[in-house]
C-alpha cells in the first residue's frame, strides 16, 4: 500500500473530528470492537482516499453516502474499484439506510466481515 501524503492525513483527522449524524450513528454501533469482536477505524487514509470506516483485519471499507454520492458515481466507482484492487471490499450504504434500517446495515456488515474473502 502507498504511503499516505500528510494533507491526507490532515484531512482526515478533521474528517473524524467533524463525523455526520449517519456516520456517527454507524460508528457508535462499530466503535471498540463491539460487532464480532472486528476492529474498525473511522475516516481512515487509504492510498490517496479517505475511506469512511475501514477494518483492515477483514479487508472491508465501508461508505456512507448522501446525496452528492449520486453526483459522484463516477468518482466513486473509480474509487471502490482502486480500493478492491488493493484487496478491499466496499459496502455502501446510503445515509437512510443507516437512519432508518441501523440493525439491517449492521447485518450486512457482519455476514461481509465474518463470510470468508475469496
Amino acid at each position: 500500500m502507498k504511503r499516505t501524503s500528510p494533507k491526507i492525513t490532515g484531512t482526515a483527522k478533521n474528517l473524524r473530528k467533524n463525523l455526520t449524524d449517519t456516520e456517527r450513528l454507524l460508528w457508535k454501533h462499530l466503535r471498540a470492537r463491539q460487532l464480532e469482536g472486528i476492529k474498525f477505524r473511522r475516516q481512515e487514509p487509504i492510498g490517496k482516499f479517505i475511506v469512511d470506516f475501514v477494518s483492515l483485519e477483514k479487508q472491508i471499507v465501508i461508505e456512507v453516502d448522501g446525496g452528492q454520492h449520486s453526483v459522484n458515481e463516477q468518482k466513486d466507482r473509480e474509487r471502490d474499484k482502486w480500493l478492491r484492487n488493493e484487496g478491499f471490499k466496499v459496502l455502501r450504504f446510503w445515509n437512510n439506510e443507516v437512519l432508518e434500517n441501523i440493525d439491517g446495515v449492521l447485518e450486512v456488515i457482519r455476514k461481509n466481515c465474518l463470510s470468508p474473502s475469496p
